[in-house]
Order: structure tokens, then C-alpha cells, then sequence
């Protein structure tokens, strides 16, 4: 049954966030086509090249690239990337950008720019998990995955902008603990 997933599911091969110097600020990879971090980086090295002279600003552009299919898009200094197989539906990777691209500037709280991607980087890698898992797209709308994310990472009424994985994780470690001893 979980080939038969695989086989008539959109999967992704890649999503990216890049600054305006091609430099990494969250990037996860769903398949082997890229087997070391060499490569991984000479990709997002010449995929920058192509894409940087582009107009992507207003509207995601679509490009083909060593036979996979990338959508992109940028804003400010970050350049936004969802890259899968030639056979894939460019419509679909699209609304996977936008839901990236929309969960990210709620969870920047419109601030979208690189200081502030650093600044809260656990929170787009938590967007990134809510997205795609194992290369198959599992949420598309920017308001769910922020969404989501902001209730993994609520830490006693503390404010989104204040959380961490190390909190979110003590705020679990709390509750297990609770719950053991009842």
C-alpha cells in the first residue's frame, strides 16, 4: 500500500531557503538523489546561479533544472525553492511554495528577511515538517502550518516569538513527567 502512495502522490525531492548569496538557511532534502552534502551544496550552488538574475518577487517562476522541475520565489534577501521530479504537476508545487512562502511570513510575523529566519530558524524547520514528510506533501495552506507550529512550540502562554526547541522540549519532558505520575 505505501508504494502505491509513493507512486500516484506528488512527491518532493527538495525544499530550500537560501539568501541572496546562495548561502543555506533551512534546506531538507526527501531523496537520495543528492547522497552527500557536496552535492547537495553544488546543486543549491548553480540552482542560485541560474535563478539569482530572475524576477521572482512578484509571483513564483517555474524552471526546469538537471531534469527536475524547481518553483521559486523571493522575497527580501531569502530566495524560497521546492524542487521535485520532471513527472510532477508544476501547479502543485506552486501551492506547495506558496504554503511555505505564507507559513513563514506569519511565523516572521511579516518579517521576512534573513536575520530574522536565523533568529527563528526552529520555527521554519518545524514549518518544513509540517509541510512535506518523507517527500509526500502533507499540508499546503500557510495558515494551518503556522498554526501548527505556533501549538507545538506554546510554552505556558509564552508569545511565539519567545519559543525554542530546547523549551518546547523541557515544556514535554514537564508534561511526560506529569502524566507518569498520576
Amino acid at each position: 500500500m505505501a508504494n502505491f502512495y509513493r507512486e500516484t502522490c506528488p512527491t518532493i525531492k527538495n525544499i530550500l531557503l537560501l539568501d541572496s548569496e546562495g548561502k543555506r538557511v533551512a534546506v531538507k532534502y526527501y531523496s537520495d538523489d543528492w547522497p552527500t552534502t557536496g552535492l547537495k551544496l553544488g546543486f543549491e550552488k548553480s540552482l542560485f546561479s541560474k535563478t539569482q538574475k530572475t524576477n521572482a518577487r512578484t509571483e513564483a517562476e517555474i524552471t526546469m533544472f538537471d531534469n527536475y522541475i524547481v518553483v521559486y520565489k523571493f522575497i527580501q534577501d531569502l530566495h524560497f525553492f521546492v524542487t521535485a521530479g520532471d513527472e510532477e504537476n508544476e501547479l502543485i508545487l506552486a501551492t506547495v511554495l506558496q504554503g511555505f512562502v505564507d507559513a513563514v511570513s506569519l511565523l516572521l510575523r511579516s518579517n521576512v528577511e534573513k536575520a530574522e529566519a536565523l533568529e527563528n530558524l526552529d520555527l521554519i524547520l518545524l514549518g518544513l515538517d509540517e509541510i512535506v514528510d518523507g517527500g509526500m506533501i502533507l499540508e499546503t495552506d500557510g495558515n494551518v502550518i503556522a498554526g501548527k507550529v505556533a501549538t507545538h512550540s506554546v510554552d505556558d502562554g509564552a508569545p511565539l516569538s519567545e519559543q525554542t526547541i530546547s523549551q518546547a522540549l523541557a515544556t514535554a519532558r514537564d508534561h511526560l513527567a506529569r502524566s507518569l505520575l498520576r
